[in-house]
């Protein structure tokens, strides 16, 4: 096994621009590296943590990459209880039932998980800081998902599937 070598203090806000853009460009494994590179050095550092949280669910629907559930929940847990808890929770919920749709999985277990994240997001707003209404951008896609899903009894729209959107652009 190797020695993982350390990153310094004050590369740490290059680190997590250059994780952004490892995002950007549908690289979530090399941008969760950065992310643990830098919690290796600071373990609560509040942006490392929700890029990593982002970064996780990026790679739900990736064969092969081994990341589920678990995964984006302990990264969670490592969140500040309040806001920043219930929003990100309600993006894991979002994007696993996405997830779900765009496999093998039954529609209704999907739509399950999509109104967890709705109860999420709603929770989410009441302690959101003013101005940001990111926990009602999220709801509103959620139940317009929803709407489309229980209409026509698919997520496709325009021939691509609702897990082909990146609609999880951290709040300011």
């Amino acid at each position: 096994m190797f020695e993982l070598k350390r990153i310094s203090r004050e590369a740490i806000p290059a680190a997590l621009a250059k994780a952004e853009r490892y995002r950007l460009i549908n690289q979530p494994r090399m941008a969760e590296s950065i992310c643990l590179d830098i919690l290796q050095l600071d373990p609560g550092h509040p942006e490392a943590l929700v890029m990593l949280l982002l970064c996780l669910t990026d790679q739900f629907w990736r064969p092969g990459y081994g990341v589920g559930l678990k995964e984006a929940r302990e990264a969670l847990s490592r969140l500040p209880e309040g806001y920043p808890r219930d929003y990100y929770d309600g993006v894991i919920c979002e994007r696993w039932g996405k997830t779900l749709l765009s496999g093998h999985s039954s529609v209704k277990a999907a739509v399950d998980w999509i109104r967890q994240a709705m109860t999420q997001f709603e929770k989410a707003q009441v302690k959101s800081p003013p101005g940001n209404d990111e926990a009602i951008l999220h709801w509103n896609a959620c139940a317009r998902l929803i709407a489309r899903i229980e209409k026509t009894g698919t997520a496709e729209a325009e021939g691509e599937s609702e897990s082909a959107f990146r609609d999880d652009v951290p709040p300011p």
